[in-house]
């Protein structure tokens, strides 16, 4: 039996769920700016241009765990549950950090596995939670709520390096001064462990019971929407990799111009962040999802951040680095939430699938990214940001041509079953 509407989350459990995406994403974004000063620690004989090599297969192993992750999870929450296999990955994601204080995985390979397995278990809770919403979110609030998960997200990754300043603080209250890099790195991992246990407990106690397609649910006629899934998916594989490219690109800026402080670079993320939330916010408050065409807004995000790396292609000031750094992030951070909601849109028996392969795209756009943008900026430096565009010249060719690919799915394609487990 198809319900009109499916139930709706309590304020608790959207909470919840937010505050998972929101552990994930600061776990992430602690760790990544201590990986300058942890990496010489453990290869004092290594090149800068050795360790940004390093850094960015790093940070596309991790990717690359999620690309892996993602479309498993995906099927496997369609099926079983998506409730077991979020608190699965919140299980994964606490281990695979705590292993990394092992002294036989505290060498630099062991950092690549264990980098790789945390990034496999983290798409086993981003692509889940948003299914979870996307399930039980009536059609006229899943824009907001997208927003909502979109902003805690972002929330998650600005407060990661602020873990970093709560490290130092630990290691002075434990008389040890002024931490160390690896110190610090060990004291963000503990940190981040522990955040990530409080929202495994949190969510195994607040979880909505997990609904499975019945019969006719699964017989149900649906329009053909195989091209535009696939057109989603590339459109956020593209951003994912410009923007893994792009804040790997402000990473390495520090080594390559002595005039910027690590200050400095730490301040352009916290604007990259800052502006992506106030543009989510922006979608949130205005409910600008539901009054404009998302290929309008899909397109001036495209192009916001064609001018925004073109700026940083070209700066010559650190003033005109951080408008191409707002500039940039104003436009990913406007394309990002879109693709996720249209995305919402799908059935119900395919849910998992398209927010799994969702991941998957990204997953791939970051270890892409990362890895080439590693190699691309030790070879050319800061007109690398230019390069960056071209997949998203590329993917605004697509919106243009296939108009179709972009509009909302009708409602009454998104009814979902009602029924089920407690996961």
């Amino acid at each position: 039996m198809l319900s009109a509407e499916p139930a709706d989350l309590r304020p608790a459990q959207l909470v919840w769920l937010a505050a998972a995406v929101f552990v994930v994403a600061a776990g992430y974004g602690a760790l990544l700016p201590l990986l300058p000063g942890w990496l010489p620690s453990m290869m004092p004989s290594a090149t800068a241009t050795e360790i940004a090599r390093h850094i960015g297969l790093l940070s596309g192993v991790y990717s690359a765990g999620v690309l892996v992750g993602a479309p498993l999870w995906g099927v496997v929450s369609d099926r079983v549950g998506r409730g077991r296999i979020l608190i699965f990955g919140l299980v994964g994601y606490v281990a695979s950090l705590l292993l990394m204080l092992v002294p036989a995985f505290a060498g630099l390979w062991g950092i690549y596995a264990l980098r790789g397995a945390t990034g496999f278990f983290v798409a086993a809770v981003v692509p889940v939670v948003s299914a979870l919403v996307a399930d039980y979110t009536p059609e006229e609030q899943r824009a907001r709520r997208f927003a909502w998960l979109g902003a805690m997200s972002l929330l998650g990754f600005l407060f990661g390096p602020g873990l970093n300043a709560l490290a130092d603080g630990v290691g002075s209250w434990a008389g040890e001064g002024a931490a160390s890099s690896a110190r610090s790195a060990q004291i963000v991992i503990v940190l981040s462990a522990l955040l990530g246990a409080v929202m495994m407990l949190g969510l195994a106690a607040t979880l909505p019971a997990s609904r499975f397609p019945e019969a006719a649910a699964q017989n149900h006629p649906v329009t053909s929407t195989e091209g535009r899934t696939t057109a989603l998916w590339c459109l956020s594989g593209a951003v994912m990799f410009v923007l893994a490219g792009f804040e790997l690109g402000i990473v390495l800026q520090g080594q390559q111009h002595a005039s910027l402080s690590s200050r400095e670079i730490a301040l352009m993320f916290a604007e990259c962040s800052l502006v992506m939330l106030g543009v989510n916010a922006l979608l949130f408050f205005t409910s600008l999802l539901e009054k404009t065409s998302a290929r309008k807004l899909l397109c001036a995000g495209l192009i916001l951040a064609m001018v925004g790396l073109a700026v940083l292609a070209q700066h010559y000031s650190e003033a005109w680095m951080y408008l191409g750094v707002s500039l940039t992030s104003a436009g990913t951070g406007l394309v990002l939430p879109v693709i996720a909601y249209l995305a919402a849109g799908t059935t119900r028996q395919k849910l998992g699938v398209t927010m799994g392969g969702l991941a998957a795209a990204a997953g791939l756009g970051q270890t892409l990214g990362s890895s080439i943008g590693g190699w691309l900026f030790g070879a050319l430096a800061q007109r690398s940001f230019g390069w960056l565009t071209l997949p998203l010249v590329a993917m605004l060719i697509l919106l243009v041509a296939r108009p179709g690919w972009w509009s909302v799915i009708p409602a009454k394609f998104s009814r979902r079953p009602t029924g089920g487990s407690r996961f």
